[in-house]
């Protein structure tokens, strides 16, 4: 019987944020962090933190997260921040995706409001640009 196309796949939550972990570094995107907030926050249990050096690499990023995911099934809530692309925020519920651009994340300073998070050990992606990472 032919497999379901649209059915959602069975992952995690750890996993799913470190899948998000793994697709950013994909797409080159810098200071690539997994904060587990389980424990800490009512509405998530994982931050996945990161960086583009542009605003056109932010979106980009932020646009292989929600179509690499959308094609294993799995819907982002909401997405904000696009439009402009200096801190795009991406609702999994579960997990939270953050893609700042640079300057903006140094600005906001995130990762220093959640010092007692602990931090998740991020897979580095050997994968050149424009390949895409064995998300299946």
């Amino acid at each position: 019987m032919p497999q379901d196309i649209n059915k959602k796949e069975d992952i995690d939550s750890r996993g799913k944020a470190l899948l998000i972990a793994e697709l950013a570094a994909g797409k080159k995107a810098s200071g690539v962090a997994v904060l587990q907030m389980e424990g800490l926050t009512s509405f998530t249990d994982y931050f996945v933190i990161c960086s583009g050096s542009s605003t056109t690499q932010v979106k980009a990023i932020a646009d292989y997260i929600v179509e690499s995911l959308k094609a294993k099934g799995i819907r982002p809530m909401g997405v904000e921040g696009v439009s402009n692309a200096m801190w795009v925020l991406i609702d999994f519920a579960d997990v939270v995706v953050h893609v700042f651009e640079e300057e903006t994340r140094a600005f906001y300073e995130l990762e220093k409001l959640w010092l007692d998070a602990p931090r998740l050990e991020v897979p580095h992606s050997d994968v050149p640009r424009g390949i895409q990472p064995d998300i299946g």
